[in-house]
């Protein structure tokens, strides 16, 4: 039941890995220092972009507009009145001082690196529909599918992000898993109009992500998050 989630947990470890080695040998290379800011400064901006264009083809599968603002709305309510943001610091400060000697940085990269990628990871069509149906047939192929994906796309991401990547890792079993498990009482509240609503909603947080990596806003996308859940209620509602 869970075989589909822990494969596509594995190879977000293992992507993950390769991402930190490949920045740890990218650090060690004999590169002036500032031909070497310029360059990962440069990498940040490229996968800012990519991020931004997962966000913006994401966000056009969204077929109900008042479904995302109302969505959008009362989960910032939700977000704001649990101080999501500030938690997922407190949080990125016990990762920091857990792991001190490995991680260079502050705490704020590795949550922005977690959040950045469990959002990437979790928002998607496949992440639901592979989860439902690891549930409730035991086929994994849609999760296969998507570990490929989502290895490939870790190891980008910490390469640049860091280690906050890998711990997306828990995110992802966590949210695929319950879905696998629950697959039976939940079903016939996703269907398709809802699944794409959510990854609607889910795709701005996103582009949201992708802003803040560019500089140019300061959005507290964690404050967000709950967003992602509202379609499963206002599809039904609306």
């Amino acid at each position: 039941m869970l075989t589909g989630t822990i494969i596509n947990t594995s190879t977000i470890l293992a992507g993950s890995a390769l991402g930190l080695l490949l920045k740890w040998l990218a650090g060690k290379c004999t590169v002036s220092g500032t031909l070497g800011g310029r360059l990962q400064d440069t990498i940040m901006k490229g996968v800012a972009l990519c991020v931004l264009y997962i966000g913006i083809s994401g966000a056009l599968k969204g077929s109900n507009t008042l479904v995302a603002i109302l969505s959008m709305a009362t989960g910032a309510i939700i977000g704001e009145a649990l101080d999501l943001d500030r938690r997922m610091l407190a949080l990125g400060d016990w990762v920091q001082g857990k792991t001190a000697r490995f991680i260079k940085g502050d705490a704020s990269s590795v949550a922005e690196g977690f959040v950045t990628a469990s959002l990437l990871f979790c928002v998607g069509a496949m992440a639901i529909v592979g989860a439902l149906e690891n549930g409730l047939t035991g086929n994994y192929d849609t999760l296969k599918a998507k570990a490929v994906l989502d290895g490939i796309s870790s190891i980008l991401f910490a390469s640049s992000l860091g280690i906050g990547v890998a711990f997306s890792a828990i995110a992802v079993f966590l949210y695929q898993g319950a879905i696998s498990l629950l697959a039976g009482f939940i079903a016939p509240w996703i269907g398709e109009a809802v699944q794409a609503e959510m990854t609607c909603v889910g795709s701005l947080l996103i582009a949201a992500i992708s802003l803040n990596i560019l500089g140019v806003t300061k959005i507290k996308v964690m404050n967000l998050v709950p967003a992602c859940l509202m379609p499963i209620l206002l599809c039904r509602i609306l």
